[in-house]
Formats: C-alpha cells, structure tokens, sequence
C-alpha cells in the first residue's frame, strides 16, 4: 500500500475501537511486528539512556532528539548523536555504550506492553511471526528471551542487519524473505511514525498501534489497513479481517 493512500471503500468499525481501512480479499499469510513501542515499551528506555549518555558527556540534547531516531539504524542514530547532537565519541563506541546501558536496564526490568505475551502467543498459533526491529541483537535477542517468546518468532531482524533503517522498507523486507512470503502477503505491526512508512513503503499491509508518547502524524495512522487502540486489541479475528 502507499503511505498516504486512500481506501476504495469507507472505513469499517471493528469491535474495541478497531478501523479497518480497506482488504484485498485475503488474510494475511504472515505477521511481522516491530519491538519496541508495539511489544515492549522501550522508547522511554532508550530516551533515558540517550539523554543521560549525552548530558554526560557534555553534548546537546534536543526536545526532538528521540523522536529523530525513532526507526534509525544503530549506526545511523550513532551517527547522529556524534554529529547533530555534539556528543564526543565515535559513534560505534556509542552504539556500544546505549546498548550495554539499555540491556543493563532490561535486565533489571522488563517493561513490556500489557497483553504482549499473550497477544504473540496467539498470533503465532495462527501464523508465521517475525520481527522487524530497529534495536540491535543483543537487545532483541534479551527482550525475546525474558519474555519466553524467542520460540514465537521464525525470522527476526534488527535494522543494524540491513543496509538501511526505518522509514527505509529493508528491514521488513529481510524479514518478509527469512520467512520465505511475499511482502504483499504480510501485515506489519507498527507504532511509530517511521516504522509505519517503513512498512508502508516494503508494500505490506500496515496495522498500527499507534505510540502514546511519541504518537505519529494523523494521516500515517489513517493510511493504515487496520488500526487498533492498543496491543490487546490485536486479536487473530482482528487480523483475518483484513481479508475482508
């Protein structure tokens, strides 16, 4: 689908909230989702540790810093911590130090979304799952492993594996060929505004959940297939109707 397209038909309620945008006659033949924002809420996360990293080291932090790296790859947000925000050091010493700080975090705590294990579970009862993240390894493969739900996932990606990150389509495309279906034939599960486009752009069909902290623009939420309130919502009934 394009990012800003508009459904042939009207939009059709679904129960909880749920919009469902428009369907091709088919339900999806594999579900991909991201992590951070959908199954665990992470963006706090990396904005404390970025932040503090920053302020530490005397560089500039900005009020639309996290919101900039939303969706980059770990090279990319690096990049730009080294060069937009002033920190001095090289931006993979960087990517090092966030990660090392973020799992150090996950360790202690886990804060996934209300309803995730739950939610993946059934998901993956129903269909082929993988996962389509801008985190790096060491943070997904922790994440997956603390919650019980590694076993979940047949393919999962970190966009530091791709030649480019979100709102580029790469990720989603890796993810779409490691579980051996068509890009078309996935629906992507995204919260962000970046990783929307990228779904968007890799032709999968968009279900958005839209991030409360840091929500994405209005007409990228309504572009989606389907777009539910929160991640309960997400039911495998909620997705088979997107083949109408």
């Amino acid at each position: 689908m394009a990012a800003i397209e508009e459904p042939d038909e009207p939009a059709a309620e679904g129960r909880g909230g749920q919009r469902v945008a428009r369907a091709d006659g088919r339900p999806p033949a594999a579900v991909v989702l991201d992590l951070d924002g959908v199954l665990i809420e992470g963006e706090e996360v990396w904005d404390d540790v970025r932040r503090a990293l920053v302020q530490e080291r005397g560089g500039r932090w900005g009020p639309q810093a996290q919101a900039a790296m939303m969706g980059m790859s770990s090279p990319e947000w690096s990049r730009y911590m080294a060069e937009e925000l002033g920190l001095p050091m090289a931006p993979a010493a960087i990517s090092d130090e966030v990660v090392a700080r973020v799992v150090a975090r996950y360790a202690e705590e886990l804060p996934l979304v209300d309803g995730a294990v739950e939610v993946v579970r059934a998901l993956a009862d129903r269909w082929p799952l993988g996962l389509a993240s801008s985190a790096n390894r060491p943070v997904i493969d922790l994440v997956l492993d603390r919650a019980g739900l590694s076993g979940c996932f047949r393919a999962t990606v970190s966009s530091e594996e791709v030649a480019r990150g979100k709102p580029a389509p790469d990720v989603y495309l890796a993810a779409a060929a490691r579980l051996g279906v068509a890009p078309a034939a996935c629906a992507a599960v995204e919260d962000s505004a970046n990783g929307l486009r990228a779904a968007a752009a890799a032709g999968m069909r968009v279900v958005a959940v839209p991030n409360r902290r840091f929500p994405p623009p209005a007409e990228l939420v309504e572009a989606a297939d389907l777009v539910v309130a929160e991640l309960r919502e997400l039911t495998p009934e909620a997705l088979e109707r997107l083949g109408g």
